[in-house]
């Protein structure tokens, strides 16, 4: 496997997010095959190549005048990162600070009338 750092531009390493989002994706998969990088006008006249690139070798990232525009992932992939795990109750149960003995209190006051 790659390094994920090898395969950022150097626009790329000005965002920390985009190489969080790029090193979480390759931490989870052994592609042995590079990501590419497309232009808008190839990736529109070689849309089946990219999306098959995309569930083969990884995310393939899509340029507009030399900036990062778009992501194409395999459904796979989105799936498993936009799967919510657990509910909101179980995951204030959770919380370190459930048993921490931490006071909230409300601030006194009236509550605000709101038109429907």
């Amino acid at each position: 496997m790659r390094s994920p750092q090898s395969a950022l531009t150097e626009s790329e390493t000005d965002s920390a997010a985009a190489f969080s989002l790029y090193y979480d994706y390759y931490d989870y998969h052994d592609y042995s095959a590079e990501a590419r990088t497309w232009t808008v006008a190839e990736a529109k006249s070689k849309f089946s190549e990219v999306i098959e690139r995309a569930t083969t070798d990884g995310p393939q990232t899509i340029t507009r005048n030399g900036r990062r525009t778009a992501v194409v992932v395999a459904a796979e992939e989105w799936e498993r990162k936009t799967k919510r795990r657990g509910s909101p109750a179980e995951f204030f149960a959770a919380s370190p600070l459930r048993d921490s003995g931490l006071k909230i209190k409300r601030l006194p006051g009236r509550l605000r009338k709101v038109e429907l």
